[in-house]
């Protein structure tokens, strides 16, 4: 029986940086991994391949509408899909084998297998029992069913299968408007396949600012996705090579099909807690049926704990990371910390979105007085140059203090920009602070420092 100060389950963007922090903090670590590669879903079958077949799309929508006006001249670029997933497979291959060499850095053992745990302090791997001091559960998430829709991977593919498809599908119909959905929509929709999507509510993207919401379902539409809104989906018929997807509108319960070549089901996440035995350590959980957790990511076990997707907050990799450095400062004794009021989530689509903090509707919902500033892409020299104008930055400001309360990005690179206001905004910054500092000239970033002047006497270039 092996000993350990801290064994993590799952070796996920969690798991592994939980790892990883507690080992440089002097803690005897082991990671519990039954995949053949570390990284978790976000590694081997999400962010990082979904991410490679987002840039390698969005290279051939330049070459196809941007490179001749350019004066690139030439025959733009055929798809060899077979060459695609190789280079997909490769930039996976990469990240995970740099991850075993910072196992092997910093002395962490991979106790390779499926874990459980049955009782506090031990660890079940296979047939081997080992004990821990402290143990963390960070086992992720998996696809969340949609009643009447088998799954095959095959014509009826969850996120996993849509990135080994054998083929561009000519027609693909994606049933959920998330993130997810966008995403591996829009790269599709750039290969040639005419994309559908199907969603239950009014709006795409949950969530998100309603004015970017528009935005970006009318910039997805130019881009050639359709969308049918506020549609129930009944049931998906699937051949070996065709399906029919069922669906009623909401508005009037009519009953409508349609045909597809493959089905993607990007409907959400839920927790992947099968097999770990809380139910039989008497584990609390939340009615979602996540891992209930006190403040400092311990479960209702003492030396249990759980973070990222199986407990509750946005289903992010980096949400899962800054919990995983935060609860092995906790198991060493110091003071982990997260402030989950400066999360930002992004969209990798073409535009990017990115957002962090407070919406409108929030600030309205909470009777909040505040202020907006806005600024267009198309007042910024770098976006036009880059055929790059289409989107805006805004910035949500307390009507009073002046101090940033959120923003809301929808244009070229706004995955990057969005940090800037996040670290402006751990430090309680004004909007008068962004509005203040020198931003170099011609770049993107310069659109965040005009919407922070939009805050108070108007932006420069509009």
């Amino acid at each position: 029986m092996s000993s350990y100060d801290v064994i993590v389950i799952g070796a996920g963007p969690g798991g592994y940086v939980a790892a990883i922090r507690c080992a440089q903090l002097g803690l005897k670590t082991a990671v519990v991994e039954g995949r053949e590669t570390l990284g978790g879903t976000c590694l081997n079958v999400g962010c990082i391949p979904s991410k490679a077949l987002l840039h390698a799309s969005h290279m051939l929508h330049e070459a196809e509408h941007n490179f001749a006006e350019m004066g690139l001249k030439g025959k733009s670029p055929s798809v060899d899909w077979k060459q695609m997933l190789t280079y997909k497979q490769s930039t996976i291959d990469t990240n995970t084998k740099g991850i075993e060499f910072l196992f092997k850095k910093n002395k962490i053992d991979w106790l390779k297998g499926w874990g459980s745990v049955p009782e506090a302090g031990k660890v079940k791997v296979g047939e081997e029992v080992h004990e821990a001091k402290s143990i963390i559960i960070a086992s992720g998430s998996e696809p969340s069913a949609l009643p009447g829709v088998e799954v095959d991977e095959k014509v009826v593919v969850t996120s996993t299968g849509a990135l080994t498809l054998n083929k561009v599908p000519k027609k693909l119909v994606v049933i959920g408007a998330g993130v997810i959905g966008l995403e591996l929509g829009s790269v599709y929709a750039r290969l040639g396949a005419e994309v559908t999507v199907v969603e239950f509510l009014d709006a795409i993207t949950p969530g998100m600012d309603p004015e970017v919401q528009k935005t970006f379902q009318r910039t997805l539409k130019k881009q050639g996705m359709k969308f049918v809104m506020g549609a129930a989906v009944q049931k998906t018929e699937a051949t070996k090579t065709k399906a029919k997807v069922h669906y009623k509108l909401r508005k009037d319960d009519s009953e409508h099909v349609l045909d597809a070549d493959t089905v993607l089901v990007a409907t959400g996440r839920k927790p992947y807690v099968e097999g770990l035995g809380l139910e039989a350590l008497n584990v609390e959980m939340t009615k979602r049926g996540q891992i209930a957790v006190n403040g400092t990511w311990q479960t209702s076990v003492p030396g249990v704990y759980a973070i990222g997707d199986v407990i509750e907050g946005p289903m992010l990799a980096h949400k899962a990371e800054d919990e995983g450095m935060a609860v092995a400062e906790v198991i060493a004794g110091k003071h982990g910390h997260v402030n989950y009021g400066v999360i930002p989530g992004v969209i990798y689509t073409a535009p990017e979105v990115g957002s962090v903090g407070e919406t409108e509707a929030t600030l309205k919902e909470a009777g909040r007085a505040y202020k907006v500033g806005k600024f267009s892409f198309m007042g910024n020299a770098r976006a036009k140059a880059n055929f790059a104008g289409d989107g805006f930055v805004k910035i949500l400001a307390d009507k009073d203090t002046d101090r940033i309360l959120g923003a809301h990005i929808i244009g070229p690179a706004a995955g990057e920009l969005i940090h800037e206001i996040c670290v402006a905004m751990e430090f309680g910054a004004s909007a008068q602070d962004l509005a203040l500092t020198c931003h170099a000239h011609p770049t993107y970033s310069e659109a965040v420092r005009e919407a922070a002047l939009a805050c108070g006497d108007g932006p420069i270039h509009m």
